[in-house]
């Protein structure tokens, strides 16, 4: 696989003045490849790639990068409904030095399949670096089909996808049609164990953000052969895959972080801040989750005592 078998589409952290918060972005980065994850995606839907300026992702490319440095992979989101504006963000983040680049499916317009084909064909031209295509039909209104993945995998760079139609017969589909060295990620949580079942290589998460040690846990065991194990994670963290999204992401994950004391602030409009009955649903949800720690000792209750009393606690202890 690629990147890695666990990536976090980090939030981006705000200030109270609605600014990018570099610093808290360093230390989210820090804390993620320390529980759990082996890269990061960086101004992904997660991270308010519609509302962050390229002057901003590019800034937030070069500090998660030198955060993160040789300890986990650097994946940029460049991807618009703009192929020019794409490439030209693709160019200024490989200047980076990042592991790899994301491009999502264009959103709004609507391409055909060999619209979306040379959309990103044109961007892993421009760009030299590794490249992931999404595919989110809930939030495009467009699927970029099988066939059309299969032609992308013909251009060098294009090694990896992270699909998110929620379609199990679609992933079969492309793992049936697909090279066997040609990464697909689960884009959807709760489908992780059932797209590994199926050869996938791993999953971009939102959750590991808060499990993100539960979630390694999940799929070393599938990866070791216990499939027992691996399924009874899948079934305590199910929960925490459904219930992160009671509303539009990333407003529940931001909400859960800051109870945690990761301080990444609020959402920039027209997303809005959860609501009070959200709030209360997300504590409860979070104190009926078992904790590990790193090595898979002991049950920690750290998270649900931070989530039910608010009290903020060191995230890097």
């Amino acid at each position: 696989m690629p990147f890695g078998r666990i990536l976090t589409a980090m939030v981006t952290p705000f200030n109270e003045a609605q600014e990018v918060d570099y610093q808290e972005a360093k230390r989210l980065a820090e804390y993620l490849i320390t529980h759990g994850s082996d890269g990061i995606v960086v101004c992904g839907t997660t991270g308010e790639s519609p509302t962050v300026t390229e002057t901003e992702k590019i800034e937030l490319f070069k500090v998660v990068k030198e955060t993160v440095g040789s300890k986990g992979t650097v994946i940029g989101g460049i991807g618009t409904n703009s192929t020019k504006s794409s490439i030209s963000l693709a160019r200024r983040a490989a200047a980076i030095g990042l592991d790899g680049l994301m491009a999502v499916v264009p959103y709004y317009n609507k391409p055909s399949q060999e619209g979306m084909y040379q959309h990103f064909k044109a961007i892993a031209e421009a760009a030299p670096l590794p490249l992931m295509l999404y595919n989110v039909p809930g939030r495009t209104s467009a699927n970029l089909l099988p066939a059309t993945v299969k032609r992308l995998s013909e251009i060098p760079n294009i090694v990896a996808l992270k699909e998110a139609a929620g379609s199990l017969d679609q992933v079969s589909e492309l793992k049936r049609m697909l090279p066997a060295n040609f990464a697909v990620y689960s884009g959807d949580d709760s489908m992780t164990l059932p797209m590994l079942a199926l050869g996938c290589s791993g999953i971009v998460s939102v959750a590991a953000h808060v499990i993100g040690d539960e979630m390694k846990a999940m799929v070393d065991a599938w990866f070791a052969g216990d499939i027992a194990q691996a399924t009874q994670w899948h079934l305590d963290l199910f929960p925490v895959f459904k219930g992160i999204f009671i509303t539009a992401n990333p407003v529940p994950i931001k909400a859960l972080l800051n109870m945690s004391g990761l301080n990444v602030g609020g959402v920039r409009l027209p997303l809005v801040e959860a609501t009070k009955e959200e709030i209360k649903f997300l504590q409860d949800l979070m104190e009926n989750v078992k904790r590990i720690d790193p090595s898979n000792e002991d049950i920690l209750p750290e998270f649900e005592l931070r989530a039910a009393t608010g009290r903020p606690m060191d995230p890097m202890v």
